[in-house]
C-alpha cells in the first residue's frame, strides 16, 4: 500500500497561490490540500472554495489541520509565521527570499534545526528537467565566464507590482534565482560588484572560487511582451546555454510537489532548502 498523501496547508491567498501554490497541492496525488489561511479572509474562503477546500479560521487553526505548510506570502510575513509553523512541527515549504534579512532567514532556519523539521524553497527554475540537465552538462563544460538575465515588466503594472516588489527591486524578488543558477552552474561566489539600482536596473558581476566571472541583468520595470530570462556559460568548448522563454514552466510544479512530499514522509531536507536560502540571503546582503 502506497503513502498516504501529505496534508498541506497553504498560506496566502494571492497571485501565487492561486496560480501555483494552490493548484499545484491541490492535485495530487503526493498532496492533498487541507486548508487555506490568509490576512483577507474573503480571499483565502474564494480561494478556497475553487481548490475544493476550506477556509482556515486562523493561522492556529490551519496548523491543526496540516503536517506540512506553503507560504505564498511576502517574505517578512513568512518569516514570522515559519517559526511559528516550524515550532508546531510542521514541514515548511517556503517562496524566495526566506525573508527581508539575513537575520529574518537565520531565525527561521534556527528553529527548523531546534525542531527538526524539513523544509524546501521554492526556486521555481530549478525544479525543471531542461535545467537540471543543463548544470547536469554545465558540470563538465568548464567555463572561464558566464552572462544570466532575469529581466520583465512585473513592476510597472499587474499582479507583481506589489509593496515589497516595488520597496526593494529586482535584488530580492529576480536575484535569488540568479545567484543560486550561476552559483549551480559556475561555483561558489566568493565577491560581487553591485551596479545600477533594483528598483530600474541592476547589473552584478560575480567571481566564482576557480576564477569564473558571472554577469548578472535584472530587471522588473522594463516593458517586454513576455519576461526574458536565461544563462548562458562560455569556454573553450564555446557555448552551453538556457532560455527559460522556451520552457513550459507548468513542468515544474509535479517536481516540487513529490519532492517536497518525499522530504516530508521521509524527513530527509531537499538540496534547496532553508540553509540554501540563508546562503542566498547572505549573498544577496553582500550586493
Amino acid at each position: 500500500m502506497g503513502e498516504s498523501p501529505v496534508r498541506v496547508g497553504l498560506v496566502g491567498a494571492g497571485h501565487w497561490a492561486s496560480v501555483m501554490h494552490g493548484p499545484t497541492f491541490a492535485a495530487g496525488p503526493e498532496t492533498t490540500l487541507v486548508g487555506v489561511w490568509a490576512r483577507r479572509s474573503a480571499a483565502a474562503t474564494e480561494l478556497a472554495t475553487r481548490l475544493g477546500t476550506t477556509a482556515a479560521s486562523s493561522f492556529d487553526d490551519l496548523l491543526d489541520r496540516c503536517e506540512a505548510v506553503a507560504f505564498a506570502v511576502p517574505p517578512d510575513i513568512q518569516a514570522d509565521l515559519a517559526v511559528r509553523a516550524a515550532a508546531a512541527g510542521r514541514a515548511l515549504l517556503l517562496d524566495k527570499p526566506v525573508a527581508l534579512t539575513v537575520d529574518g532567514a537565520e531565525r527561521v532556519a534556527a528553529a527548523v534545526r531546534k525542531h527538526g523539521v524539513v523544509s524546501q524553497i521554492v526556486l521555481t527554475k530549478r525544479y525543471h528537467p531542461a535545467t537540471r540537465a543543463f548544470l547536469a552538462a554545465a558540470a563538465g563544460f568548464a567555463a572561464v565566464g558566464g552572462r544570466a538575465r532575469y529581466l520583465h515588466g512585473g513592476f510597472l503594472d499587474g499582479p507583481f507590482a506589489t509593496g515589497w516588489r516595488l520597496d526593494h527591486g529586482a535584488l530580492l524578488d529576480l536575484g535569488p534565482h540568479l545567484l543560486d543558477l550561476v552559483e549551480a552552474a559556475l561555483g561558489p561566489i566568493e565577491s560581487i560588484d553591485r551596479h545600477g539600482d533594483p528598483t530600474g536596473w541592476l547589473e552584478l558581476t560575480c567571481t566564482h572560487r576557480g576564477g569564473a566571472v558571472s554577469q548578472l541583468s535584472l530587471s522588473g520595470a522594463v516593458g517586454l511582451p513576455r519576461s526574458r530570462a536565461g544563462v548562458e556559460l562560455y569556454g573553450p568548448a564555446g557555448v552551453l546555454e538556457i532560455d527559460f522563454g522556451t520552457v513550459d514552466h507548468a513542468e515544474c510544479w509535479p517536481v516540487l510537489r513529490a519532492e517536497f512530499a518525499r522530504a516530508v514522509r521521509t524527513g530527509t531536507p531537499h538540496q534547496l532548502d532553508v540553509e540554501h536560502g540563508v546562503h542566498l540571503q547572505h549573498l544577496l546582503a553582500s550586493c
